[in-house]
């Protein structure tokens, strides 16, 4: 059976704001980044990492962008090149408070319940998650896979938001931050020392 969604996990960035250290290696209670991340994907049928090969990641996928470090849309590009699914979970490797329970009320936000082989009536095109101002975060979030690889053919920029902003996706704010990332030390370190706390409830509100 097909499965509904697969998830492309973006994990080549330079971390220049981590003075070039192998961000999703980094360990927050206990685990690489990347390794929480490919937690919160169970469902996927397909895990596609662009970045380098990880051995705590054996049934994953390797790509790499064209050139490596070339930013997220080229790397989307060689990731959504081995996704199979009707949607896709569209993920930074460096979000430690995400969880598949996120992931799910994505899915369920983007309508991916309605129809898994077309963007049909009652879906959308994708849902991403919003932080505590209310931006949009584009790498957590989930797409209609044959509407993310058209608007990738018709787009020659090299921006995250220019690509998926104009594709219209629900926005859902979700408590417990599933949505920070660990782009800065002090970004880790708040992280190490808050993964210890209990998650507070589960949240939704839809745009």
């Amino acid at each position: 059976m097909t499965a509904r969604h697969d998830a492309c996990v973006l994990a080549g960035g330079l971390a220049r704001r981590l003075g070039g250290r192998d961000k999703p290696a980094l360990h927050v209670s206990g685990r690489p980044l990347v390794e929480s991340v490919a937690a919160a994907v169970p469902g996927a049928g397909r895990l596609v990492v662009v970045g380098p090969p990880r051995p705590g990641l054996p049934h994953a996928i390797f790509r790499r962008e064209d050139p490596p470090g070339g930013g997220p849309v080229p790397a989307l590009r060689a990731g959504l090149a081995e996704v199979t699914a009707p949607w896709v979970a569209l993920l930074a490797a460096d979000l430690p408070f995400l969880t598949a329970e996120h992931v799910s009320a994505l899915l369920d936000a983007a309508g991916a319940g309605t129809g898994t082989t077309a963007h049909g009536e009652g879906a959308r095109a994708g849902a991403v998650l919003v932080d505590d101002d209310g931006r949009e975060q584009w790498l957590a979030g989930v797409w209609h896979t044959a509407s993310l690889v058209r608007a990738l053919a018709r787009y020659e920029g090299r921006s995250l938001h220019g690509l998926l902003a104009p594709l219209d996706p629900v926005t859902l704010r979700l408590a417990g931050q599933p949505w920070f990332d660990c782009d800065t030390m002090d970004d880790l370190q708040r992280a190490r020392a808050s993964k210890a706390q209990a998650a507070p409830p589960l949240r939704r509100s839809e745009s």
